[in-house]
């Protein structure tokens, strides 16, 4: 979550911080007491309640009886007292993930908890933009009511691509794109008025993952699918580098492999190629692949064995260069990761004459909606934010949700 932003004199500025806290401060504990918000929030009670009465008639927080599992230390003392939580159903925000082959898509709602989930074959190389951004809106809008429409509060698009802060896709290779205003084909696009963000597809992965599990010290996250996509996170804090591509490992050169890239050596389309020339079937897939390495069939192994000693060099180049703390490993690919572990982990050992750190590495919880999920939780990140239009009313309340 990001710090809430600087705030003038303005009363009103004053009242819409306020208003962000107490929203920031009641989903990151996700229940708590009346007292405890005061206290967080460094406000008497009155002061406190008065922002409290404002979510709650916009319908953004209401009172619990005391049950939920998460609740704040203070309030576990005793017999459990009025709890105050975020309303899940107030806002819904949409994430699209448009890949090399296939789009994927998910709702969460106010507490960042998922609702909705969708994916599909697609190529997007022999689409138009217009088409790509179309199908995915299709694909989520349609297993969304009419009610998550009407309150969703924003849309957040990823893709393999180099993205301008305004959403101006400059460059995506793998999937054809050049000079593309991804932004505004994603507002013409979308049934509803919503603000709405662009962003690197592992980039967004990153934000995903750090909505679960917070992002204290370096880690770096790669999302494996056709390509290979990189981003890092330094102590919460997404690192661009200074032209928007750090992390980006999958683009580089390795040496002595006849010019390939690392995305060419551990992407999808390779282990695919491979496997299907290793059984003779041009229609042999990823998960066929993925069963025979867990059931130990030889060929299939030999691949797997070829492609951990690829990874392995990829993330000891990594680890020199930003010494991450801890490695996150997503998209279909990444599936592949926890049954060579203890080799990937080999050969890392041997590519280096000095012991250096070894980063923790592990696969995300959900992989292959990890980009989509972190698009949608980028414009949950806005709307915990001074951002947030609904909040920036003349008198800073939020507004009233629209009745059902």
């Amino acid at each position: 979550m990001t710090d809430t932003a600087s705030i003038g004199s303005s009363p009103r500025k004053i009242r819409q911080n306020n208003i962000v806290a107490a929203l920031q401060t009641i989903y990151s504990h996700r229940s708590m007491s009346r007292a405890d918000l005061a206290r967080k929030l460094g406000m008497n009670r009155s002061s406190s309640g008065e922002i409290v009465a404002e979510l709650t008639e916009g319908g953004f927080v209401q009172e619990s009886d005391g049950s939920s599992k998460q609740r704040s230390e203070h309030s576990r003392l005793g017999r459990p007292g009025i709890m105050l939580e975020l309303v899940p159903d107030a806002a819904f925000f949409v994430g699209i993930e448009i890949g090399v082959e296939h789009i994927s898509a998910a709702v969460v709602d106010l507490s960042a908890e998922v609702r909705v989930c969708r994916k599909m074959v697609f190529d997007t190389p022999s689409s138009t933009v217009e088409e790509a951004v179309a199908q995915g809106v299709e694909l989520i809008v349609g297993a969304m009511s009419k009610d998550m429409i009407r309150r969703c509060k924003g849309l957040g698009i990823s893709a393999p691509a180099h993205i301008r802060p305004d959403g101006f896709v400059t460059l995506a290779p793998i999937i054809g794109w050049r000079e593309v205003p991804l932004k505004e084909i994603g507002r013409a696009a979308f049934p509803a008025d919503v603000p709405i963000a662009v962003e690197n597809d592992a980039n967004a992965f990153a934000i995903g993952d750090s909505y679960r599990h917070g992002t204290a010290g370096v880690t770096l996250f790669l999302t494996m699918e056709t390509g290979v996509g990189g981003g890092i996170m330094i102590d919460g804090k997404l690192f661009r580098g200074g032209h928007g591509l750090a992390g980006e490992i999958g683009h580089t050169l390795v040496p002595g492999s006849g010019g390939q890239k690392f995305e060419q050596l551990i992407g999808r389309e390779v282990l695919i190629r491979q496997y299907r020339e290793a059984v003779g079937r041009v229609d042999a897939d990823i998960q066929e692949f993925l069963g025979d390495v867990r059931d130990r069939v030889p060929a299939a192994v030999t691949i797997a064995e070829t492609w951990s000693r690829h990874l392995a060099y990829a993330l000891l180049q990594a680890c020199r260069l930003i010494d991450p703390d801890r490695i996150v490993l997503g998209g279909s690919v990444a599936s592949l990761y926890p049954m060579v572990a203890a080799r990937v982990a080999a050969h890392m050992s041997e590519g280096q004459n000095i012991p250096f750190p070894t980063p923790e590495i592990v696969v995300d919880d959900d992989a292959e909606f990890g980009s989509a999920f972190g698009a949608a939780c980028m414009l949950h990140q806005r709307f915990l934010s001074m951002e947030n239009e609904d909040f920036s009313g003349e008198d800073g309340a939020p507004q009233r949700l629209a009745a059902t």
